[in-house]
């Protein structure tokens, strides 16, 4: 299961952000954005409770994480 994790972050601490982001398991990749949101995180997870838990407690407890808006991806495969 995969979901794109889209984080607003305080200014000045994006960079900083960005680094735990890429060093928590099951993160694919973090990428700066402009925007609304200010990056994207791609979580993978064998299921919803996985990624709910990788979100509000490891996403969510970085310095500068503000808010995340998580969407599951849907494979039409």
């Amino acid at each position: 299961m995969k979901a794109y994790v889209l984080i607003k972050i305080s200014p000045g601490e994006i960079l900083p952000a960005l680094k735990l982001l890429r060093r928590l398991d099951d993160i694919e990749d973090a990428t700066m954005t402009f925007g609304p949101y200010d990056a994207v995180a791609v979580v993978e997870g064998c299921n919803i409770k996985q990624i709910s838990h990788q979100v509000s407690c490891d996403i969510q407890s970085i310095p500068g994480v503000l808010e995340t808006c998580t969407c599951l991806a849907v494979d039409q495969s």
